[in-house]
């Protein structure tokens, strides 16, 4: 009896020193870090989102290797399939496109890195522009001459045609979506220009679903889309196993799961993109030991008919 209490009383000594060591090393690590790209001040990392190419995947050393998929009603585009180019008409930024039109999509979505003193190129005519703040800041000027300046985890929304910029001093990383307007208001309010912080907006109810949910836009019908923030503790999923009529452009900002889009089961982690065409089955389960947060482009108060 003697000796089991013994081996147990140095069992617990054993955890104790592994926690403390544990805590010691975490400890360590943000200190030779300290001067790294930090999370945000919510507490998120989205640095995932603009990781270079060449850090895509584990198997980076075997030529052609990729986890990028594109099929008729779905695309997975990884971050070592990105194609960098100096975006056209913006000043000192570079971008990635990811989704457009030219995939059957009704939007395009694209990933941009501006650099010091950086102007964005205004949308084309009749489309609007919301953009995600993933890492530094970024101003909008209104057309009254007010300024806002933003930081990561952030977003700015431009409504079709108004004359508001945006520029960034320091720097930023960008995720943004575009469409034209494709509702023809004729009385009652017009989309405004509007800008918030991620994690500032409401939590909303999605019951029988067990992720958190945030609606970044209002719900209201001169808004013809919506920005989701969708949140999962590993080992949650989707309960439906989705097929709708809506479209959707999704970035994952942190965490990894697996994604079924029609017969396919991907592996994702954070900076992945995908798109989803009109009625393709999709299903999301978050894996691993990090929770998942992804933001997700749906076209909301639209006629079926006319989508």
């Amino acid at each position: 009896f003697y000796n089991v209490r013994r081996l147990k009383n140095h069992k617990k000594m054993y955890h104790f020193k592994q926690h403390l060591f544990f805590v010691g090393a975490c400890l360590l690590s943000f200190l030779l870090n300290a001067n790294a790209k930090s999370q945000t001040c919510s507490g998120h990392d989205y640095s995932a989102v603009f990781k270079p190419s060449d850090d895509g995947l584990d198997f980076r050393n075997v030529p052609g290797f990729t986890r990028s998929a594109y099929y008729r009603d779905h695309a997975l585009i990884t971050a070592e399939s990105r194609v960098w180019a100096p975006l056209f008409a913006w000043k000192n930024t570079r971008g990635s496109i990811l989704i457009t039109p030219a995939s059957g999509a009704q939007f395009s979505m694209y990933i941009a890195s501006m650099g010091i003193a950086s102007v964005a190129a205004p949308p084309p005519s009749r489309a609007e522009r919301f953009v995600m703040i993933t890492d530094g800041s970024a101003t909008m000027t209104k057309p009254d001459g007010e300024t806002i300046t933003l930081g990561s985890n952030s977003y700015f929304f431009f409504p079709a045609d108004t004359s508001a910029t945006l520029t960034s001093e320091k720097g930023a990383n960008l995720l943004i979506y575009e469409r034209i307007y494709a509702l023809n208001i004729t009385e009652g309010p017009a989309p405004q220009l509007l800008h918030g912080d991620v994690e500032s907006s409401p939590l909303l109810e999605s019951s029988p679903e067990v992720f958190k949910l945030r609606k970044l836009l209002p719900q209201t019908p001169e808004y013809d889309f919506n920005i989701h923030i969708m949140d999962f503790e590993p080992g949650e999923y989707l309960w439906t196993k989705e097929i709708h009529y809506n479209q959707h452009g999704l970035m994952l900002l942190e965490g990894q799961g697996i994604y079924r889009l029609a017969d396919k089961w991907y592996p994702v982690q954070a900076g992945d993109a995908i798109w989803m065409a009109p009625f393709v089955i999709q299903w999301y389960a978050a894996l691993g030991n990090t929770a998942t947060r992804y933001i997700i482009y749906k076209d909301v108060t639209l006629n079926p008919l006319f989508v």
